[in-house]
């Protein structure tokens, strides 16, 4: 029998891409079988990666869309469904040429060479993923990086999509590593709206174009949660265009959120430059109270130590003893909020908790990329503090602070419109442990009172469907919890920003625990009595993927990243950041950008101004360009700006942490649109430090010697700090026109083409048959 459309086609797939040719007669079974067929041929015949991929698109067939599959049956297979599984071919063969062209991870060390200076575990990552590979890595030092993951909302896509497309449509760098979730805005309440419709015609058109193997479409999932559970490995480099990109952290991998251009240059290129930051120890001792979760314990650093004090500008490493008493979830909420804390990044060094997790997935290929690292007995951190797990109890952050912590007794009794439990902070811990105290609430014969919003809103449909399965969405829906928007509110979300929740709204931010106590009476309410009356049995029935059983891990493969000795001195490069980046940066030009003096009046402004008000959300997606971002420029909460700013005063004088919040890059772009010539602040949040060269803002500055990094305003010298890289790009104009002028070699131009491809050491082989 002649083979059917649907194999002629799958057949072209596996030439064209994969130069497979294979003679084949009989093939007229339905297209599943087609695909099951030729998997079996292929195996048999030694194309054992390409029978792979086609199990792999078998699988999401018929795997159920709770879980990512097409919920297909053997038998029924339509016209369309049979293009989308050619498409799923198409992307899953080519995941195999990506994977060849892409650079091949070293073979890890057994132990520390004994010639390597010491290294905590963000500098092992650092190391591991130098592109120079000398093995080892210092704060201060600038250096080129390879990526594993590139992170998207349908939101972040829409403005990374402008810059693609101003960068020439150059392509991606690996199909099967880049994770876009339409999470952010893509309601299906609102999937009539033009710019819903807008926004979802462009993932489609990222999946197609691209031929992305990792799609779920809309309201699959939170952006971080199912990257979080089924995705992120210990070791990895992540880069996302989302500010909790950090959320990841709990996998024992660094990842870190950027703006919009430079994620984008990453998906392009596989590579970004990174300044090494300095670590910051939080050394985690004792055991938690019983229904203690992560977001209490975030809380408790933020009240022990404030935003933006010592994780400014820094990366959060969390260690210690008292990790052992906390799950993958616990660890993700408290590395979500390292960023409210001020931090780049938080990561939890992995250890046998993390092992465990990672080896209840699934899919082999999101196992085997793992190498566990530990901090070197004797490697240095910049600060180290020592938090008491014993210590920690139920806590809210008073609006509209992160920081500003207090027990809930204090605030005990404070009335509510609504409650709201979710956000990308509470992975299915918490939504467990909201579920377990609403029971124990309705079994006492608590009742929710009439008035008031109750908002539930799980982090994946995996997660949802676990709920539904245990019996733990009835109880939300028998304390009275739907769909809505709150006013004044209570929230297990991650920020309380002024106007973060609606203008107008006051919102402030406790545990799922204490959110769903506070839920009965529409006033905040401690979950103790609560959480006491919980039986013992109910904690281990309910227990979700991320909680922590009752279990002592083993300690997992502990490994160090591979290094070579070259001169006998524990170094393989004698190279300085300034001999690695300074090469290009003066070519042809002095080393002022500007030598004149900018005539300005001042606007000034305070300590934590956020990009969420520099550039509110409800503007960031429908300006059309710089100058409409611009008329709303801190609309919310400084009225007077955008009049002083064009009467004269386009220089901003701001104290710590500018830009602090989302990664927003249109709170650059507003500052630009609306005709400001420079920032000065007393410190800048790292993502914003970041966007503005990458943007061109640096551009005017009063009269800055770029050569000893400093400027002169009204006669007096100030000091500042400024990398060889950023001055390169500011010099360019930017990322965009930097890849416009020298393509994918932007970072060998930037850094001289020097110390980024040295001697290589020993690859680790292609394996045959790739693990799916």
């Amino acid at each position: 029998m002649a083979p059917s459309t649907f194999a002629m086609q799958l057949l072209d797939v596996l030439e064209t891409t994969r130069r497979v040719h294979l003679s084949v007669f009989d093939l007229s079974q339905p297209p599943l079988q087609v695909l099951s067929t030729l998997a079996e041929w292929m195996q048999h015949d030694g194309y054992k990666r390409e029978a792979s991929a086609l199990m792999q698109v078998l699988a999401i067939a018929t795997a159920s869309p709770d879980y990512g599959g097409m919920g297909l049956s053997r038998e029924d297979v339509s016209t369309v469904n049979q293009s989308e599984l050619l498409l799923l071919a198409s992307a899953w063969l080519e995941s195999l040429n990506s994977a060849d062209r892409s650079s091949k991870l070293l073979v890890p060390l057994d132990i520390r060479p004994p010639n390597r200076p010491p290294m905590n575990v963000t500098e092992k990552i650092f190391a591991l993923h130098d592109v120079s590979r000398k093995g080892w890595v210092r704060p201060g030092e600038t250096i080129l990086v390879s990526v594993d993951w590139i992170l998207a909302s349908e939101a972040s896509w829409h403005n990374m999509l402008k810059v693609y497309n101003k960068m020439g449509d150059p392509g991606i760098f690996r199909n099967d590593r880049f994770w876009l979730a339409g999470d952010h805005v893509v309601d299906p309440r609102l999937k009539d709206t033009p710019l819903v419709r807008e926004l979802v015609d462009e993932m489609d058109m990222a999946r197609k174009r691209f031929k992305m193997t990792q799609y779920q479409g809309s309201n699959y999932t939170i952006m971080h949660t199912e990257f979080h559970r089924e995705r992120a490995q210990p070791s990895q480099f992540v880069i996302g265009s989302d500010s909790h990109t950090c959320s990841a952290g709990a996998d024992g991998c660094l990842a870190i959120g950027l703006g919009a251009t430079e994620v984008t240059t990453a998906l392009v290129t596989g590579e970004i430059w990174f300044k090494v930051p300095e670590v910051v120890e939080i050394n985690l001792v004792s055991k938690p109270g019983r229904g203690i979760g992560g977001k209490d314990i975030i809380l408790h650093i933020l009240k022990e130590l404030k935003r933006n004090t010592v994780a400014s500008d820094r990366i959060v490493e969390y260690n210690g003893p008292g990790c052992r008493w906390l799950g993958a979830d616990a660890r993700f909420a408290i590395a979500n909020m390292t960023t409210e804390f001020g931090g780049i990044t938080g990561i939890f060094v992995p250890d046998g908790v993390t092992d465990q997790f990672i080896k209840s997935r699934k899919a082999a290929r999101h196992k085997s990329d793992s190498f566990f690292f530990r901090p070197d007995p004797d490697c240095s951190y910049a600060i180290s503090h020592t938090i008491d797990l014993s210590h920690v109890e139920p806590f809210v952050a008073r609006y509209p602070s992160p920081d500003d912590v207090v027990p809930v007794s204090e605030v005990a009794g404070t009335k509510l419109d609504g409650v709201f439990i979710g956000a990308c902070t509470a992975a299915e811990e918490d939504l467990v442990l909201g579920a377990l105290v609403l029971r124990a609430g309705l079994d006492m014969g608590w009742r929710p009172v009439v008035h008031g919003q109750r908002r539930v809103v799980s982090g994946s449909r995996p997660i949802a469907d676990f709920l539904r399965r245990t019996g733990l969405t009835e109880i939300y829906e028998s304390a009275g919890f739907t769909i809505g928007v709150p006013d004044a509110a209570i929230a297990s979300q991650n920020r309380n920003f002024e106007n973060r929740m609606g203008r107008g709204a006051i919102g402030h931010l406790s545990s799922a625990a204490t959110v769903a106590a506070s839920s009965f009476g529409m006033v905040i309410t401690s979950p103790q009595e609560l959480v006491n009356n919980i039986p013992d049995h109910l904690w281990s029935q309910v227990k979700g993927k991320g909680s922590l059983s009752r279990d002592i891990f083993p300690e997992p493969r502990w490994v160090e990243p591979p290094f070579e000795d070259v001169d006998g001195s524990g170094s393989t490069s004698k190279m300085t950041t300034e001999g690695l980046l300074t090469a290009n940066v003066n070519e042809g030009s002095t080393d002022e950008i500007s030598d004149t003096t900018i005539k300005s009046k001042v606007y000034r402004l305070g300590d934590f101004v956020d990009t969420d008000a520099l550039a509110p959300a409800q503007y960031a997606l429908t300006s059309k360009n710089n100058e409409e971002l611009g008329q709303h420029c801190l609309e919310f909460t400084n009225h007077e700006f955008r009049e002083l700013v064009k009467a004269g005063h386009t220089v901003i004088v701001a104290g710590k942490a500018f830009g602090c919040g989302s990664s927003r890059q249109e709170a650059v772009q507003a500052l630009l649109g609306i005709g400001v010539d420079c920032v000065i602040a007393e410190s800048f949040a790292f993502i914003y430090s970041r966007n503005q060269p990458s943007l061109g803002l640096h551009r005017e500055r009063p009269a800055i010697n770029l050569t000893r990094n400093y400027l002169i305003i009204g006669g007096e010298r100030f000091q500042f700090e400024l990398s060889e890289i950023e001055k390169a790009l500011t010099k360019r104009g930017g990322i965009i026109k930097a890849f416009n002028q020298y393509g994918r070699r932007i970072y060998d131009v930037l850094t001289g083409g020097r110390g980024v491809r040295t001697k290589k050491l020993k690859q680790v082989e292609p394996v045959d048959n790739m693990a799916w």
